[in-house]
């Protein structure tokens, strides 16, 4: 309990300010690190279907980008979630 005592005067120092850029760092940390996995999973997946069967590289490769862009989509909505809870909420 003493603890909370301790770190409560510090946690009501913050301005709205603050935590509005704080909120707007953890929106876009958590935003991109879904879009981050997913990418490296698609891309492994599809490193290890060309190494099963090269001949289909044209038909995976145009799938994969696809998915990359779908996903890179989901980071660039947190980006601007981020930059509204940022600069205009």
């Amino acid at each position: 309990m003493d603890h909370l005592a301790a770190i409560l005067p510090v946690m009501l120092a913050f301005s709205d300010k603050s935590m509005r850029y704080i909120g707007a760092g953890v929106a876009i940390g958590v935003g991109g690190l879904g879009p981050a996995i997913a990418i490296g999973m698609l891309a492994a997946k599809a490193m290890e279907a060309l190494g099963r069967n090269p001949e289909a590289q044209s038909v995976i490769s145009g799938q994969m980008l696809l998915a990359i862009v779908f996903a890179e989509a989901i980071a660039i909505y947190a980006l601007v979630v981020a930059i509204m809870i940022g600069f205009i909420f």
